[in-house]
């Protein structure tokens, strides 16, 4: 199936969800939830698998289990690119996002390392500033309110430094265009666009080595 965007469908699909988050909406809907939003999605992410797959799609449903919002459903579709990525849509439109998301102790660390390096962290922060000339947001999940221990407060890369990981992110609100090819489009633009601070990271970071982190 090739990708030529959502209908109008899907987005209204979860407007009533967001409404109405029960069973007995999903059962009367799931055929619209299937042919309007999994369905194009589906075919999205088979495009994308060419060069940044394989790619996991999330379940729509909500793991419930010790959390006050009982909801049984997610309001959004989406699904995490190995290449290293993730995409999502909703009521409210496209996101895309990549990245150091909640690092484990060793990978701060490593992150943390780089950053301080004079060669390394000026080449970080020049690919920052890119990213964010572009209109793609760059932050960490967490951030600090000084700085981490062992660094100095007045560091030139204090901000960075700050910042618990490193996450690139772009939100696209809801418009005719989402049910067309640019969707896809605006997508590979974010990745490509991300590629070059995802190389970094892979160089400087790398994946977690701690045993408790690798499940």
């Amino acid at each position: 199936m090739t990708f030529r965007g959502w209908p109008a469908d899907a987005f209204d699909f979860y407007r009533g969800l967001e409404v109405d988050n029960s069973k007995a909406y999903w059962q009367a809907n799931k055929q619209r939830y299937e042919e309007s939003v999994k369905a194009p999605f589906d075919a999205l992410l088979g495009e994308l698998d060419q060069e940044y797959g394989p790619f996991r799609m999330f379940r729509p449903y909500r793991d419930t289990r010790f959390r006050a919002d009982t909801s049984p459903y997610k309001t959004a579709i989406a699904a995490r690119l190995a290449g290293g990525g993730y995409v999502k849509m909703s009521a409210d439109g496209l996101s895309a996002g990549c990245g150091l998301y909640r690092p484990a102790a060793d990978q701060l660390e490593r992150y943390r390392a780089a950053v301080a390096d004079g060669r390394r962290g000026a080449a970080l922060e020049k690919l920052v500033a890119e990213a964010r000339a572009a209109k793609i947001e760059v932050a960490g999940a967490e951030t600090l309110k000084t700085a981490p221990r062992g660094y100095p407060k007045d560091h030139p890369r204090i901000a960075l430094l700050r910042e618990k990981g490193l996450i690139l992110w772009r939100d696209w609100p809801v418009g005719a265009w989402l049910g067309t090819k640019q969707a896809e489009t605006r997508v590979v633009e974010f990745l490509r666009a991300a590629a070059p601070i995802n190389r970094w990271l892979t160089r400087n970071v790398g994946e977690s080595e701690l045993e408790d982190a690798r499940y």
